[in-house]
């Protein structure tokens, strides 16, 4: 799926993972929903890959159990339960968590791929064959739903105390990192500093998008070699991934190709980009012409005057 959106040139915009502010717009929606809602009902598909842990011992094991936070780790989300047990769930690429009972218009189109007639836009989500998780509760309020079309997202149980291979490999969440985190990694490393920043195991949570914005931000090329990067570029680094990722989750985080909030909201940030998908527009600085190439196999979008560090 591709889409192109007035003001970032011709340019098509792949589908867009959810990154860290998507993940944590999410939760901060979710979460007043959850927090101390017994489990009564559990519904999932069959047995898949979107299943680390297997559909009939989650709906054996989360029983009963009752919410007490929803946390997050890069781009993973964990409900915790009163047992000690912890529910990781990723959205991967089309993943997409929401209550039940919401009659949002967009958030219907969203889910069903299609412009709804208007006699059908204020019936409601009917969960399908994509909606791989529904928690029910004992209050018979809103259900939580898990839906993913191309199964890239995952469910996961983690008894109390476990740990889970996909969250051991990762580096420090991006929004707690500091400069010196960045600058211990990239010692020895000759990738790209684009590269070095998308890895997971250095910085939790960053993604294309806020790679590339971050860069143009603290002035740094995204083909520069990451052992060649100085402390003062990694402190500037790693501050301006901070502040477009910040700016992001205050504005509902990017709404592009699957990405829709919980409550049926578009987030606004792909309206302030600066460099991502404007390739041949003027840079807003300097009035030079943004360059794409691809470094990793990703599209990296960078401005050659500003970013000559």
């Amino acid at each position: 799926m591709q889409l192109s959106r007035p003001g970032f040139g011709c340019e098509s915009v792949g589908i867009h993972v959810p990154e860290l502010p998507e993940v944590e717009v999410t939760r901060r929606e979710l979460l007043p929903k959850l927090l101390g809602r017994r489990i009564a009902e559990v519904s999932t598909t069959r047995k898949s890959y979107f299943f680390i842990t297997p559909p009939a011992r989650l709906r054996r094991e989360l029983l009963g159990r009752t919410p007490t936070q929803l946390t997050r780790f890069g781009k993973y989300l964990l409900l915790e339960l009163d047992d000690g047990a912890r529910l990781l769930l990723h959205l991967g690429m089309t993943g997409q968590l929401f209550f039940s009972g919401d009659p949002s218009v967009r958030l219907l189109q969203a889910l069903r791929g299609v412009t709804l007639a208007p006699e059908r836009q204020e019936t409601g989500f009917t969960p399908d064959a994509h909606t791989h998780l529904v928690l029910s509760f004992a209050d018979a309020g809103q259900s939580l739903y898990f839906r993913d079309v191309r199964k890239f997202g995952k469910v996961e149980l983690l008894a109390p105390q476990q740990s889970s291979p996909r969250l051991d490999k990762l580096g420090i969440d991006a929004l707690l990192a500091k400069g010196s985190d960045l600058y211990a990694a990239s010692r020895g490393r000759s990738v790209a500093t684009k590269t070095l920043l998308l890895d997971q195991s250095v910085l939790a949570g960053v993604g294309n998008i806020y790679a590339d914005e971050a860069l143009f931000i603290a002035g740094v090329s995204p083909v520069r070699r990451a052992n060649r990067l100085k402390p003062e570029a990694c402190d500037a680094i790693v501050a301006a991934t901070q502040r477009v990722m910040l700016r992001s989750i205050e504005t509902g985080g990017s709404s592009i190709s699957d990405y829709v909030r919980p409550d049926g909201e578009r987030g606004s940030y792909q309206d302030e980009r600066q460099v991502y998908s404007r390739t041949g527009q003027a840079c807003v600085r300097c009035g030079s012409v943004i360059k794409r190439r691809v470094l990793g196999q990703r599209s990296t979008h960078y401005c050659p005057k500003c970013q000559a560090r």
